[in-house]
């Protein structure tokens, strides 16, 4: 087999009993990297830190990926500060997790009187996020609102998220990974969900529908083919 030494250099085709006692000798693993190769090509490598460098490779991958997905925040321009924050916190998660941010600014009513209110709220929402993203492109009035697209800046240029902690603590808290927000503009539709219990309301009250598709019938219970007594007045008619 052909064999790969720890630099990356070729030691040529050696037998398999002398590449095991190299690696042995070495005190790493001969690891095979090309069975459909003529001849198999091996590797000395640490199998472990080998590994390692393979889940880094993947989740550096993995981060990539959501730099396709686009979360959306809604603003008014009369919006209470607290709520401003709120939104404020929302869109750096984002950010910090490569995600773009469409934020977007509806008018109401009178509203669309004062749009210089809205432009100020949009600014002020831009100075906020200057060190986690930056706007695709000026902020622009399309019918009754505001659209601006956020894009997270490189990793070595953006700040750190100051709920970083958090997040990890209540990734840690429930194994895994948070639930995605509602706010994603492309929502994952779960077909394995179990179908809810519908029910349909009627004249004489709600009536729950099985999961078979048909509703409870008060007269299902008949026995139609078996002949009913008539009444008694009927019977002392005759």
């Amino acid at each position: 087999m052909r064999v790969i030494g720890t630099d990356g250099q070729q030691l040529g085709v050696i037998p398999l009993a002398d590449a095991i006692n190299l690696a042995r000798a070495k005190g790493v693993d001969l690891v095979e990297i090309a069975a459909t190769a003529n001849p198999p090509v091996c590797r000395l490598v640490d199998f472990g830190k080998y590994r390692y460098e393979q889940a880094k490779k993947e989740k550096e991958a993995r981060k990539h990926q959501h730099a396709n997905k686009v979360k959306e925040i809604q603003l008014s321009p009369g919006i209470d500060p607290h709520d401003f924050g709120v939104k404020l916190s929302h869109a750096i998660d984002f950010m910090c997790e490569e995600m773009k941010v469409k934020v977007t600014l509806r008018f109401r009513g009178r509203e669309m009187a004062h749009k210089e209110f809205g432009f100020q709220q949009i600014e002020k929402f831009t100075k906020e996020v200057a060190p986690y993203g930056h706007p695709d492109s000026p902020a622009k009035l399309v019918g009754k609102g505001i659209t601006v697209m956020f894009s997270p800046l490189p990793r070595n240029k953006r700040a750190k998220n100051p709920r970083q902690a958090e997040i990890d603590a209540e990734r840690a808290a429930g194994g895994g990974a948070p639930a995605e927000s509602d706010d994603d503009l492309e929502p994952e539709q779960h077909a394995s969900e179990a179908t809810p219990v519908q029910v349909k309301t009627g004249g004489k009250g709600p009536q729950k529908q099985s999961s078979s598709g048909s509703f409870n019938n008060p007269f299902s219970k008949l026995d139609l083919d078996t002949p009913q007594d008539p009444p008694a007045e009927q019977q002392a008619g005759s």
